[in-house]
């Protein structure tokens, strides 16, 4: 490869690279940089961009390619989280424990309903008062906080962490489901520990069971009559935001959903082991032996993510949130992504945003993920602009 084609096809790292320091000189020679002229610039068609991600388009060039792949990724998806070994779903039972109005805008209750045979789960409900008609409700995930229902109800810890509180003041209908080792039941070892749960379900995963709680708590929006079934978001922060995407990927039902700073990836991730690690919270227990061969799952996240299209999907990350080079590899994965949502002919449901303020909630992230929620889910005179009159 000669020095022009070098810096033709790559980027100053691949000329670098080709062509060591005196490769260097003759990079900044070319650009115009020498003697401190001002770069020169060329007018010519941008390379493709390319990624080890792009197998997820891999021999796929129509809509019936990629329904007949997508059947491919749902099945390693139900066999990753261990579906098959979900117990069978109970009534849900639903009891109200606690009932208050929240600055005259909306009806917060603590309830408390079926998950397993002999296993309820808490969640704080949020309802707008002086609804017109039924309106759209959103399930929203926190993050590993061990009153994790609590933040998002806005009474305890962060404010920014108020989920449920921010949606139910905007007109929707939040449930905020606890995870099933926090809050009431956290076990006896400490929030987040799962060793109880591998002891009751050894061939089931944690993920599993928090994805199976979550579509059942989309069963308690949809069974109140405030909620119109046909409007279900979710969202969610750090194991709360890739709750979300397990979530969407899973249930048809969620018509928009929203992760913020959730999860990483299998490859190119140092600490790949974290998703089976052998103490406290162990997401894949059955990945372990695997992970410490080498051998990743046939299924990684820009796959999961694409089971969503064509429902609409943003993805709120940190660029400083952990490893830069681990969340650099994020922004690969997403305008992958993005390439499956413009084959279906639905661009407009797929966005992501990414800041530098690290794993956190910020004003702007929590304003642009509400916004997008109710532009997915609200009616439209919710979200349109409007001329000034007189």
């Amino acid at each position: 490869m000669d020095r022009r084609t070098a810096l033709r096809l790559g980027t100053y790292g691949t000329a670098m690279a080709a062509f060591g320091d005196h490769g260097k000189l003759a990079h900044c020679v070319e650009l115009g940089l020498e003697n401190g002229k001002s770069p020169r610039r060329f007018d010519r068609e941008p390379p493709p961009i390319q990624s080890s991600w792009d197998d997820l388009l891999e021999g796929v060039t129509s809509r019936k390619d990629w329904e007949q792949h997508r059947q491919t990724l749902w099945e390693r998806y139900l066999d990753l989280i261990r579906d098959q070994y979900k117990p069978p779903k109970p009534p849900l039972e639903l009891e109200i424990h606690e009932d208050v109005v929240v600055d005259k805008l909306y009806r917060r209750l603590y309830i408390s309903y079926n998950v397993e045979a002999d296993e309820r789960a808490h969640a704080y409900l949020g309802i707008p008062l002086h609804l017109e008609g039924r309106a759209p409700g959103v399930v929203a995930l926190h993050g590993t906080f061990a009153q994790g229902t609590k933040q998002a109800a806005g009474l305890v810890d962060n404010p920014e962490k108020a989920y449920l509180d921010h949606l139910a003041r905007r007109g929707f209908v939040v449930i905020a489901p606890e995870h099933f080792v926090s809050g009431e039941r956290i076990p006896p070892e400490g929030p987040y520990v799962t060793t109880r749960f591998y002891q009751k379900h050894p061939d089931w995963t944690a993920v599993g069971k928090f994805t199976y709680e979550h579509a059942i708590a989309i069963d308690v929006l949809q069974s109140l009559p405030e909620v119109d079934p046909q409007r279900i978001g979710a969202m969610g922060h750090s194991l709360g935001g890739h709750g979300t995407i397990f979530l969407a990927a899973y249930d048809s039902r969620v018509v928009a959903s929203a992760c913020n700073c959730g999860g990483s990836f299998f490859r190119h991730e140092p600490r790949v082991l974290e998703w089976a690690r052998d103490r406290w919270y162990v997401y894949f227990k059955h990945l372990r032996e695997k992970l410490l061969r080498g051998e990743l799952p046939p299924i990684d996240f820009h796959e999961i993510i694409a089971l969503i299209a064509p429902r609409a999907f943003l993805d709120v990350s940190g660029l400083n949130d952990g490893n830069p080079l681990v969340q650099r590899q994020r922004v690969l994965v997403l305008l992958k992504v993005s390439e499956v949502y413009e084959l279906l002919g639905v661009p407009q449901n797929f966005a992501f945003f990414v800041h530098g303020k690290g794993h956190s909630a910020p004003y702007e992230s929590r304003q642009l993920i509400y916004a997008f929620l109710e532009w997915h889910l609200q009616p439209p005179e919710v979200t349109q602009a409007k001329l000034v009159s007189g």
